[in-house]
């Protein structure tokens, strides 16, 4: 009996294109932000950017739960390069959706800037303010960003393959439909 279902859930879907939209928004903003002049405008996108790190770890969170508690669809046949390299991206993206906003909180503190989640909920400094700690740790954030872009698009150019040249079925497993099969 195969207990395996033959596409992902509704929940896993959303947290799926939640996060991935959620992840392009803010990698936009932060590079959109970073070359701006000191300003109020400048202040407030990077209040924006930090409340969507602290949604992206949380997003993430549920999802590993998620995850960690429901089975995906079996990967269509495939060499076993490219099913290495598949889970290989996604063990490395899931490293990232928590690398990335936790660096980015750890940076915030150290630079002696507390993030409080949409203006309501102050969060507790990762680190202790310390600018020689914040000079360090910002291109960290900025790195791994960047990984996790490269990651995102390698996961996106294998889709559109699978999808456009092997014709294998396995984007329809994430894509929402009215009538799941």
């Amino acid at each position: 009996m195969n207990t395996t279902p033959p596409r992902y859930s509704r929940t896993a879907m959303l947290l799926h294109w939640v996060l991935g939209l959620a992840i392009i928004g803010s990698f936009s903003m932060g590079l959109y932000m970073a070359d701006l002049p000191f300003s109020p405008q400048r202040l407030k996108l990077y209040n924006w950017h930090k409340w969507a790190g602290v949604t992206i770890l949380t997003l993430s969170a549920l999802r590993l739960l998620w995850r960690l508690t429901h089975r995906p669809p079996a990967d269509p046949p495939m060499p076993a390069w490219q099913r290495l390299a598949a889970h290989g991206t996604h063990y490395g993206l899931y490293v990232l959706f928590f690398a990335v906003p936790l660096v980015g909180w750890a940076y915030s503190s150290a630079a002696g800037f507390p993030i409080v989640w949409f203006g309501v909920l102050p969060l507790p400094d990762f680190v202790p303010a310390d600018k020689a700690l914040a000079e360090s740790i910002k291109p960290w954030h900025a790195w791994l960003a960047y990984a996790m872009a490269a990651l995102v698009l390698m996961h996106v150019a294998a889709a559109l393959k699978h999808q456009f040249i092997d014709r294998d079925g396995l984007l329809s497993r994430m894509w929402p439909t009215r009538n799941p099969s």
